[in-house]
């Protein structure tokens, strides 16, 4: 008889290891290829998601995305606070249209699948709670997130990113035009797609990226720091180096000849200093540099401010691109942040912080805190560094620079009483009915506490110049003043 009840334990045991064992390789293994399987496949994923209560994202303690109960079959509606204010962070989180942005790339945490929360839901699971994810808090500003939307009229494209340099946190991100992810958050799947084709029809939005980070904008002159950091760490060039400023910059057989701005006082000198030529954005002296130091100098300088390289911030950043197999004509124009040399908004701003910091460039998070549904901390991200983008010599050199161009120079509108503003505008020309109108900067300049870029597309100088540097004195201000 004992023989017999030991025989019984031993294949009861070895039943449960099997059992055990096998939720285990599903939940650890299997569940990624699982959750991700087509569709099709996979209805009842799709519905088990939607039924599921996802967590909170976060700004200031405040739910700007949350899930609420509904009375159909799926349970919970996905709600969004302030939707236009964060749509391009939060993305939405659709029945028919999927997700985008934090939705998407933080959806396991949200959805409370993460292998980070195993606990918890083996925790949840025992005492009888029902499903919750985790929230996902920002270092979003609020107060700066609305003053920067508020500094791009309605009506108008563009782009504001604002950080701190010491730690990559960004502080603001947006970008006009924008929506409401109510509209294709719901659970009707006709309603879903008649007020996305309504949305996609609105000129120069997306609903599908964010154009602070996934969008690729000719810089114009703001691209001059990267000649100007280049220069400096060539050896070749220093503050007392000068360099033929002529009007106009021309290429021996053929008619194509590189102007030089002549808006500013550029025509006052033939020959201009760094100093002096980012403080009036000169255009010949920095093509004639890209020229001396040759398009592999430009292009690696570049690629150490992070171009040419995607990144997770966690939502996606597509790379920021200097192009190259360069004739002179077009090395010249690239090297002026014209022909194909593009970037993202935030790229400019992470130049501007790399100045800032020393020289060494910060990895640019949105992720203050991850939280289980029990307010137990799962994650914190601490500052990281990327790389040291310049030596802190030629980050000391460059700010003193561009805190020349906000006093005396082309960035005059970004200036603050008592506070070294560091700056550098610029106007890519991208049409015959406008340029992009840019400003990146950081401050004060001997202790930045703030970096921004900004940058406001297809407008004409005037109101350019009346959309950027004034506007980064007033998101100074507000960060200075917090």
């Amino acid at each position: 008889m004992n023989q017999a009840i030991r025989s019984a334990w031993v294949v009861a045991i070895g039943m449960f290891a099997l059992v055990l064992g096998s939720l285990t390789f599903v939940q650890f293994f299997q569940a990624e290829s699982l959750n991700t399987d087509r569709p099709e496949w996979n209805s009842r994923q799709l519905y088990q998601d939607f039924g599921r209560q996802r967590g909170a994202i976060l700004v200031d303690g405040r739910a700007i995305a949350q899930s609420v109960p509904s009375d159909d079959e799926f349970n919970f509606q996905r709600v969004y606070e302030e939707p236009e204010l964060y749509a391009h962070l939060t993305g939405y989180y659709s029945l028919s249209l999927g997700s985008t942005q934090l939705e998407q790339s933080q959806s396991d945490i949200l959805s409370g699948t993460s292998s980070s929360l195993f606990y918890d839901r083996m925790v949840r699971l025992f005492s009888g709670a029902g499903s919750e994810g985790a929230s996902v808090e920002l270092t979003i500003d609020p107060q700066i997130q609305r003053l920067a939307s508020d500094l791009i009229p309605d009506g108008q494209r563009g782009s504001i990113v604002v950080m701190e340099p010491s730690t990559g946190n960004i502080l603001a991100m947006v970008s006009k035009p924008t929506y409401d992810p109510n509209l294709v958050s719901g659970h009707d799947t006709a309603v879903i797609e008649q007020n996305a084709a309504l949305l996609n029809e609105q000129p120069g939005l997306s609903i599908y990226s964010n154009p602070a980070t996934q969008s690729l904008v000719a810089p114009g002159s703001v691209f001059k720091l990267i000649d100007a950091a280049a220069a400096l760490e060539s050896g070749r060039y220093d503050a007392r180096s000068e360099i033929p400023n002529p009007p106009a910059l021309e290429f021996p057989g053929i008619e194509y000849a590189l102007p030089n701005f002549v808006t500013g006082g550029c025509a006052s000198r033939t020959t201009a200093d760094l100093r002096f030529a980012l403080e009036q954005s000169c255009n010949t002296p920095f093509a004639q540099i890209a020229l001396d130091l040759g398009e592999d100098a430009i292009q690696e300088q570049a690629a150490k401010f992070g171009f040419g390289e995607e990144l997770s911030i966690p939502t996606q950043v597509i790379a920021s691109t200097f192009p190259s197999d360069l004739t002179e004509p077009e090395l010249a124009q690239s090297a002026i942040g014209q022909f194909d040399t593009r970037v993202t908004p935030l790229q400019m701003a992470m130049v501007a912080s790399a100045i800032a910091n020393d020289g060494q460039q910060m990895q640019p998070q949105l992720i203050k805190s991850i939280r289980a549904a029990d307010l137990k901390l799962i994650e914190s991200p601490q500052p990281e560094v990327l790389r040291q983008s310049v030596s802190q010599a030629t980050a000391d050199q460059l700010t003193d620079w561009m805190v020349n161009v906000v006093d005396n120079g082309t960035a005059a509108g970004a200036r603050v009483p008592g506070v070294r503003v560091a700056g550098k505008t610029g106007t890519a020309e991208v049409s015959e009915t406008g340029d992009n109108a840019w400003f990146t900067g950081f401050a004060p300049a001997d202790d930045p506490q703030v970096a921004i870029s900004i940058v406001m597309e297809n407008v004409d100088i005037p109101t350019g110049q009346q959309l950027t540097s004034p506007s980064a004195k007033r998101l100074i201000e507000a960060v200075l003043n917090r």
